[in-house]
């Protein structure tokens, strides 16, 4: 396809830019001082300008979220879904497009329900966590011990025999607080619980549970468990600091069934120079049973298809390809990040990006990698000051699940950074719908993955990485 003429010289004239020794291990890296500032400058305002032009990228998330729904791992809504993008992708003009197939856990959740029994009778807010064993048809009607943490249960690991332990543990940051949904269930049988409540981890609630992944202990027995809304589990909790002895029922059909087929999406927009180098770029297909997994994560799995797509209809053609994955299976397995990497393993990967925290306002990245590569991304972060997405933040390890195998291997890694001071309010719940985003947000989520990964892929030298 051809460059868009406002853009022809700009491109033309990057392929004089020279590179100098610098960073870690004397790799090279572009010239610092305001070089990729100057040169990409007129690419990244048009990509901009395109990427917020309009509300495509909502719309598109729409049609998905409202037509399939929510897509567990194992449902036919999940494949119907893949199906769709793949039509779309193709309908799109994106290249290669495919589904590399991969097998997943099947869970269903069936019925459920749980029940105060005393001290007064009413229904619970509850949803079964994610992987959870069922309970007997009759259920399991047991006295509740509420817990405040791990050591907390250590120290009355003598009351918690033949009862149901509920973790009433304040949600403070994510991944602190998940481990009561994660661990939580073989802890409380370790000491002879029945079953397992966790407080639904949930930053913000109106009597909405959250589900979530949890991992049984081989060396344990399986115990059915899951999660209260927040409102319920402080209600219990109460009842017993009150003294007054609290039974509840629960009752779960749930079941794992054998391994299922599914896939993940993959699109590029194939390198004039390096095809062979690749920057990926995409967000998980997959979510939760509830609500319709607008939020986590078919925003971002939209807004990194929206990128490449805002690349293709302005005619650019980076040295390097743009790869585009939706990974599946994200939320109860991680099968698709591993079967990608085992794929693709033998492959020059440059970059590796994905948005998986909710196409809210975008204030920056995530990075892992070098020094010398980072301070590459700060240069390209620049260019990301009319979206006030300017930030790079450092972590030692991966930022985000899918692309863990890569960066274990050394490629660097990013996450798109957003506000995220909604997310954990809806996250895992039927609260994840299309209209807690706005589409002016997802637009610039869309603007800032396309700015990053189009740089990145075109710089004269790649960034600083395994084997560079």
């Amino acid at each position: 396809m051809s460059l868009h003429p406002v853009l022809t010289r700009t491109v033309l004239c990057l392929g004089f830019l020279g590179s100098v020794e610098g960073g870690s291990g004397g790799r090279p890296v572009l010239a610092q001082g305001g070089a990729i500032q100057s040169s990409y400058h007129a690419i990244a305002d048009s990509l901009i300008r395109a990427a917020t032009g309009d509300s495509a990228a909502y719309r598109r998330l729409g049609v998905l979220v409202d037509t399939f729904g929510h897509r567990l791992s194992g449902s036919a809504s999940l494949e119907a879904a893949i199906d769709w993008i793949l039509s779309s992708m193709r309908m799109d003009g994106l290249e290669r497009v495919r589904g590399e197939p991969v097998m997943v856990p099947r869970w269903v959740r069936g019925e459920e329900s749980a029940h105060l029994v005393k001290p007064r009778a009413a229904p619970l807010e509850m949803l079964g966590l994610g992987g959870s064993v069922g309970t007997p048809r009759q259920g399991i009607t047991a006295p509740v011990l509420v817990v405040t943490s791990f050591d907390d249960l250590d120290r009355r690991a003598a009351e918690a025999r033949g009862k149901i332990v509920l973790f009433d543990v304040p949600f403070t940051e994510y991944t602190a607080t998940r481990r009561y949904r994660s661990e939580g269930p073989s802890a409380a049988a370790r000491v002879g619980a029945v079953a397992c409540l966790i407080r639904s981890v949930a930053s913000s609630t109106i009597r909405s549970p959250h589900t979530g992944v949890l991992q049984y202990d081989s060396t344990v027995t399986k115990v059915p468990a899951a999660a209260l809304s927040v409102e319920d589990a402080m209600m219990l909790h109460r009842f017993q600091e009150r003294g007054e002895p609290v039974v509840v029922t629960l009752r779960m059909s749930a079941r794992t069934w054998p391994d299922a087929p599914s896939r993940n999406v993959v699109a590029e927009l194939i390198g004039r120079e390096r095809p062979e180098e690749v920057v990926v770029l995409g967000g998980h297909i997959d979510s939760w049973d509830v609500g319709q997994g607008a939020m986590d994560d078919g925003g971002g799995v939209v807004a990194a298809w929206e990128a490449l797509n805002v690349m293709r209809r302005l005619g650019l053609r980076p040295r390097r390809t743009v790869r585009v994955v939706l990974w599946t299976n994200e939320e109860n397995g991680g099968r698709g990040a591993r079967e990608y990497h085992n794929a693709h393993a033998a492959e020059r990967h440059v970059l590796a990006m994905e948005s998986d925290n909710g196409v809210f306002n975008p204030r920056g990245f995530t990075f892992a990698g070098s020094d010398s590569a980072a301070a590459v991304i700060r240069q390209v972060a620049a260019l990301l000051e009319p979206l006030g997405a300017t930030g790079v933040k450092r972590v030692a390890e991966s930022p985000a699940a899918d692309i863990t195998p890569l960066v274990n291997d050394g490629v660097p890694g990013m996450e798109l950074d957003t506000d995220g001071t909604r997310y954990f309010w809806y996250h895992h719940s039927d609260g994840d719908t299309l209209d807690k985003l706005d589409p002016a947000e997802m637009a610039r989520c869309v603007a800032a993955m396309a700015v990053m990964a189009y740089v990145i892929a075109d710089l004269p030298d790649p960034l600083p990485g395994p084997g560079w």
